[in-house]
C-alpha cells in the first residue's frame, strides 16, 4: 500500500480521501532530521512545513512532493528535480481568505482597534473611546498591490468593488494585472500608496524588495501589509520607520524567522498587528487546500501527472524511475 506522508494533519475530508488510497502518516516532529528519516518510505509527501533537501537524497519510493497551498519556498525544488520527484501545489484556493485578512488588519490599523481595545479593557469606556477621534476611514485611499497572482487579484477586486479604492499594482508581468489597474514601479508605488500590500512569491527578485530605502520613501502615515513572505521586507528598515513614527502601522503575517521570537521588536509597537502566518487559514480554505492536495496525490498514485506540476523538466527522469507513470 502506498505511503502518504504529511507534515501536518489535514482537513477530515482530505484525510478520508487519502486513507482510501494509501497509508496516511503524519510527521511526529517538524525538524529536518525527523522529516528526512520519516520521509524515506513515502510515495507522496504533502507539505505544510519546510522540507530538508536530505529528504530527497534517500527516498527511493518518493514520487511527488505536493504543497498544501501555493508557495513553493517550503520545497527545495532543485533537490526534488534532481531526484526525479514531481513537485505540485494547489494555487489560488486560499486567495479569498488571504484577501479578507488584508482588509481585516487594514481597517483595524486605521481605526486603532488594538489600542482602543486595550484601553477599554484596562482603563475603561472613556479611555477606549478617546482613540476614535484619531482613527481614519479607508474610503478615498490609494492601495498598492505587489503581485498579480490569485491573492493580488482577490485583494484588488475587494478594494475596488467593496471599498471603491484606487488600486495601483506591480507584477513581473504587467499584462497580468486586472483591467483599469495602473502598473507602477515599486518606487512609484511606495511614493503614492496609502496602503502597500505585499502579495508576491518569494524569489531572488523579491527578496529584500521592500528595502530600507524604499520604506523611507513611503508616504508619511502609510500602512504596510505583508501576506507574502517575511524576507520580502527589510526588517531593520521597517523597525526603524516604526520607531520614528513615520508609518501609520504594519500588519505582518509572515516573517523571515518563524515562529517569531517572543522578544522581537514587532511586538512592542501598538500600531503593528502580528499574526502567526494564518492569513490564508480558515475552515473553508483548509478544506479546499487539503482536498486539492489529496486530489493531486491520488492523481500521481494513479500514474498521472499533477494538474499543477511545477517542475515539468523532471518528467524524463521521473518516467525513468517509474516506467509507465506520468502520462
Amino acid at each position: 500500500m502506498p505511503v502518504i506522508y504529511s507534515t501536518h494533519g489535514l482537513h477530515p475530508r482530505a484525510m478520508e480521501m487519502l486513507g482510501k488510497s494509501g497509508e496516511l502518516r503524519i510527521a511526529s516532529a517538524l525538524d529536518a532530521a525527523t522529516l528526512a528519516v520519516e520521509g524515506r518510505e513515502a510515495d507522496i509527501v504533502i507539505v505544510r512545513a519546510p522540507l530538508p533537501p536530505a529528504l530527497f537524497e534517500n527516498a527511493p519510493r518518493l514520487r511527488a512532493a505536493i504543497r498544501h497551498g501555493a508557495g513553493l519556498d517550503m520545497i527545495p525544488v532543485d533537490a526534488a528535480t534532481k531526484a526525479g520527484v514531481l513537485v505540485a501545489n494547489v494555487p489560488g484556493v486560499n486567495a479569498r481568505s488571504v484577501a479578507e485578512h488584508v482588509f481585516l488588519v487594514t481597517l483595524a490599523l486605521l481605526r486603532r482597534f488594538r489600542s482602543m481595545d486595550q484601553d477599554l479593557r484596562r482603563r475603561g469606556w472613556l479611555a477606549g473611546r478617546e482613540h476614535a477621534e484619531g482613527s481614519l476611514e479607508l474610503a478615498g485611499r490609494t492601495l498598492g498591490v505587489v503581485g498579480a497572482g490569485a491573492v493580488g487579484k482577490a485583494v484588488t477586486a475587494i478594494a475596488r468593488g467593496g471599498f471603491g479604492l484606487t488600486v495601483i499594482a506591480n507584477s513581473r508581468n504587467a499584462k497580468s494585472l486586472p483591467e483599469d489597474v495602473r502598473f507602477v514601479s515599486i518606487d512609484e508605488m511606495v511614493a503614492e500608496a496609502d496602503i502597500v500590500v505585499l502579495a508576491c512569491p518569494l524569489t531572488s527578485e523579491t527578496t529584500g524588495l521592500l528595502s530600507r530605502e524604499r520604506i523611507r520613501r513611503m508616504k508619511p502615515g502609510a500602512i504596510l501589509v505583508n501576506v507574502a513572505r517575511g524576507a520580502v521586507v527589510d526588517d531593520a528598515g521597517l523597525i526603524e520607520a516604526l520607531r520614528e513614527r513615520r508609518l501609520g502601522g504594519a500588519a505582518l503575517d509572515v516573517f523571515a524567522t518563524q515562529p517569531l521570537p517572543s522578544d522581537h521588536p514587532y511586538y512592542s509597537f501598538d500600531n503593528v498587528i502580528v499574526t502567526p502566518h494564518m492569513a490564508g487559514i480558515t475552515e473553508q480554505s483548509m478544506m479546499r487546500m487539503g482536498v486539492g492536495a489529496a486530489e493531486e496525490a491520488i492523481r500521481v498514485l494513479s500514474n498521472r501527472v499533477p494538474v499543477n506540476l511545477r517542475n515539468p523538466e523532471v518528467l524524463a527522469e521521473y518516467r525513468r524511475r517509474f516506467p509507465g507513470n506520468g502520462e
